[in-house]
């Protein structure tokens, strides 16, 4: 069964740093490509950062390369989102998402490759 649950969302100052966390299932964790998307009030769903099955390959939008890591933790199930240097624009409401994989599949963030999502956890970066 594919189950996700996002946490660690909440307000933080511009420059400040937030470490979102995505709990799964193993079974999630062990057959599907994970990744992080955000989105705004009036806008489309964005892919922020993504893994793929095996853990080889880790991709990230232009807009946080350099600020965002992704990372998961096969022992405890969780995929994580070190936020770093958070602007206003990072605002939002943040999703991990999953879709099912071959070992081999190239990474995507792209959103409509995702059949499984959590609740979201909303991210804002206000002075």
């Amino acid at each position: 069964q594919v189950r996700l649950a996002e946490s660690g969302g909440g307000l933080v100052q511009p420059g400040g740093s937030l470490r979102l966390s995505c709990a799964v299932s193993q079974f999630t964790m062990n057959y599907h490509g994970i990744g992080w998307f955000r989105q705004a009030p009036g806008k489309e769903r964005e892919g922020v950062a993504c893994i793929t099955r095996s853990g080889a390959t880790t991709i990230y939008a232009d807009s946080v390369k350099g600020r965002f890591t992704l990372s998961k933790d096969k022992t405890k199930n969780t995929v994580y989102l070190q936020m770093n240097s958070l602007k206003p624009d990072d605002t939002a409401i943040y999703y991990c998402g999953a879709r099912r994989e071959i070992l081999t599949a190239p990474a995507t963030c792209a959103s409509n490759e995702y059949n499984f999502w959590g609740q979201g956890t909303q991210v804002t970066v206000d002075s």
